[in-house]
């Protein structure tokens, strides 16, 4: 089977195809300025666009992981969690509070996909 990656570095690549299956990096918002709200959604837009390129969409998504700098802002994003997961296709998930790499970082998001 070919494994195809898509918007690769030196150090990682965005999202892997392997087997039927997308596995997308971590991904953390473009303007950190904003609340953990803004900040997730700037996250599901980009994982909309990554998914859109491998071919899957949010309807297909398997599993996820959230990382949240501070746990209180738990409901906060769920706000914006839950109006983007499609009705009936709720992934596995699994939501944990984390230092994250950089401070101005509120949240991150990484997904495996079905493709």
């Amino acid at each position: 089977m070919e494994i195809k990656r898509y918007e690769s570095g030196k150090r990682m690549s965005q999202a892997v195809v392997y087997g039927g299956f997308g596995f997308l990096a971590g991904q953390v918002a473009d303007d950190p300025s904003q609340d953990v709200k803004g900040q997730t959604e700037q996250i599901l837009a980009k994982i909309d666009r990554l998914l859109d390129q491998i071919g899957s969409d949010k309807t297909k998504v398997l599993s996820a992981s959230i990382w949240l700098a501070d746990y209180t802002t738990f409901g906060a994003m769920n706000e914006v969690w839950d109006a983007w997961v499609p009705e009936g296709a709720a992934p596995a998930r699994a939501c944990v509070e984390s230092k994250l790499a950089f401070p101005q970082y509120t949240v991150e998001i990484g997904v495996i996909v079905a493709v």
